[in-house]
C-alpha cells in the first residue's frame, strides 16, 4: 500500500514568487523539510498540512491529495 501523498506546494510557491526558504521560515520549519514537501519524500503531519494550506489561503485538499494531480497543460508556455 503506497503511503505517497501528493501536493501542489512548488507550484503554489512559485506562483506567489516564493523560495523554499521563505516558506520554511513562514511555517517555521527548516528549508528542507519544504524540499522533502515538494518531492513527496515526506508526508507532512496533518498540523503541518493544514498550515500550509492556511498559508497559502486555500482548502487543504487543494494542496494535498491521496491521488497524483492532473498535469496542467504544457503547451501554455508559447511565446507570443
Amino acid at each position: 500500500m503506497s503511503e505517497t501523498i501528493h501536493n501542489r506546494i512548488a507550484m503554489l510557491r512559485a506562483e506567489r514568487g516564493m523560495s523554499r526558504r521563505e516558506l520554511a521560515e513562514a511555517l517555521g520549519v527548516h528549508y528542507q523539510t519544504v524540499g522533502y514537501l515538494e518531492r513527496g519524500e515526506y508526508s507532512p503531519s496533518l498540523h503541518l498540512a493544514l498550515r500550509v494550506a492556511e498559508h497559502f489561503e486555500v482548502p487543504v485538499e487543494v494542496v494535498f491529495s491521496l491521488r497524483p494531480f492532473p498535469r496542467l497543460g504544457s503547451s501554455g508556455r508559447e511565446s507570443a
